[in-house]
């Protein structure tokens, strides 16, 4: 691939573009630059969006009070209500520490959305382990020191928790003819599909949060890049339809998990780091997207193998995207130098990973999924993939796009053979189907009221003013009529009429049988 082709594909997503589809910058929010020389936080892309009512030594005094620097930033903006999602890590508060230009930030958060009086600030770890992080100098907000706030924990355990239930889970799907009662007792015993509901049950309270409630949401974990993102990215799937076509779920990962600085290298084992720090954080994200594609099959413009694609080039390190821990790190390396997007590479692929049952953009608006236990599946597909004896030979939504590869491709036949139709002699085929009759009769009878036709004595007349020998052809022609009825309705069947035009196009009149 040329250097030209390499930077088209690397610019094929533009964040800018999606913070305007929001509607941004507007009155209160703005996109800047603050951040061009990573001098507020080295973790973050160089343009990010905040409130307008935020200058910049309250963003400078937010950061310094943010663990690793990871200010408040926009992650979503709902324009139906101005209702907004926002991303930051957690305070280093301590037991009793406050800082004035971060209490302004969260102010400025809540005032953007004049339509509540109040704003969620959502922790997502266990309740325990942010009072630890207080021992250690760092913590969560303090409900007293902020201004309208609702303070929440959800209870999404840590990295180590992850790695831990992703290795159970595993091991059960290596082991050899397990019993049923064997891999149901061993899948629970994961906690798995626990985890995975509780990724969901917090992507769900953002997005009713917002849209039920109309108020805002400030979002942490610890550093903000783990289940800050997985959280933050769900709830925005949830809410835009647009997230759910090809284009829009390539731009949802550069936005929430590449750009913001989710450290693909170390919770990929790229590379030979510390084994602690590698996670199935975005393996987690991937499945809670397969897991709403079974309770909405016709909501996501993408199919499984999609979800599989783009989950095995994170870790084949085949394109940049995922290489590095944030832009900063990929400017150093050379990403965009030295290797090329993944994207435009999927896009090709488009035809075999879209979904056939997929019902348009506008036919899901906000989706409501049920997260109650039994609604959550085991992705066989995921984590039995080359199993064979593990599921159908042939998946349905295989068979229904391989149909519909099929009819394009018997429609791309059939409107190449019309466009040949003119340069051709003979009728066009519907007059072969209305004139058939005529033309079957005429081939195969004399011509009627000629000189010739009357030499010596004409045939005599019958009461309704037909000849004899008329009547004899009409006969005839009804016989034949009738011989032909099926071959006609065939003709007016799909692939049948490719057929006669085929045949048509070779002989340059057409045939009869």
């Amino acid at each position: 691939m040329s250097k030209e082709n390499r930077e088209i594909g690397w610019k094929l997503i533009d964040l800018k573009v999606d913070y305007q589809r929001m509607g941004i910058p507007n009155d209160y929010w703005e996109i800047t630059d603050v951040n061009k020389d990573y001098e507020v936080c080295n973790t973050y892309p160089p343009e990010i969006v905040v409130p307008k009512a935020a200058n910049k030594a309250v963003v400078i005094g937010s950061s310094r009070f943010r663990s690793r620097g990871r200010i408040p930033v926009l992650s979503y903006l709902y324009k139906e209500n101005n209702a907004a999602i926002c991303r930051c890590s957690q305070p280093l508060s301590g037991f009793s520490a406050r800082c004035l230009e971060d209490e302004q930030m969260l102010q400025a958060i809540r005032e953007a959305n004049p339509g509540s009086p109040f704003m969620y600030v959502v922790d997502t770890r266990p309740k325990l382990n942010a009072m630890a992080n207080r021992a250690a100098g760092k913590g969560y907000e303090n409900e007293d020191n902020y201004d309208n706030i609702r303070f929440k924990f959800i209870g999404i355990e840590n990295i180590h928790v992850m790695r831990s239930s992703l290795q159970k889970l595993l091991e059960v799907c290596e082991m050899k003819s397990p019993s049923m009662s064997d891999f149901l007792t061993g899948l629970e015993n994961s906690g798995w599909l626990r985890h995975i509901k509780a990724v969901m049950d917090a992507g769900v309270f953002l997005a009713k949060a917002v849209k039920d409630e109309k108020a805002s949401v400030l979002v942490h974990c610890s550093d903000g890049w783990d289940r800050t993102a997985q959280v933050c990215s769900l709830a925005s799937l949830l809410l835009d339809p647009f997230y759910r076509t090809f284009k829009g779920f390539m731009v949802l990962i550069e936005k929430e998990w590449i750009a913001m600085g989710h450290k693909f290298s170390h919770r990929c084992g790229h590379l030979c780091g510390d084994p602690k720090e590698v996670s199935p954080v975005f393996t987690q994200f991937v499945e809670c997207v397969w897991q709403l594609m079974q309770q909405f099959p016709c909501a996501f413009e993408f199919n499984e193998r999609f979800l599989l694609e783009i989950h095995d080039h994170v870790y084949s390190c085949q394109f940049g995207n995922f290489l590095g821990t944030c832009h900063k790190e990929r400017e150093d390396l050379k990403i965009f130098e030295k290797t090329h997007s993944l994207w435009p590479f999927l896009l090709q692929k488009k035809q075999e990973l879209r979904n056939p049952l997929y019902r348009g953009f506008t036919a899901y608006k906000e989706l409501q999924p049920n997260t109650l236990p039994f609604s959550f599946q085991f992705w066989c597909g995921m984590y039995n993939r080359f199993d064979k004896g593990m599921h159908p030979k042939q998946c349905v939504l295989d068979h229904l796009l391989s149909c519909v590869s099929q009819k394009m491709k018997l429609e791309d036949s059939a409107s190449e053979l019309e466009n040949k139709l003119p340069f051709l002699d003979g009728p066009l085929p519907s007059e072969a189907c209305s004139l058939s009759k005529v033309g079957h009769a005429v081939s195969k009878t004399p011509m009627l009221n000629t000189p010739q036709d009357y030499e010596g004595d004409p045939p005599p007349v019958l009461s309704n003013g037909a000849s004899a020998g008329d009547m004899d052809v009409l006969a005839d022609v009804d016989q034949r009529n009738k011989e032909n009825l099926f071959h006609h309705q065939d003709l007016c069947d799909h692939s049948d009429t490719i057929d006669m035009l085929d045949s048509e196009a070779k002989d340059g009149k057409p045939q009869h049988h």
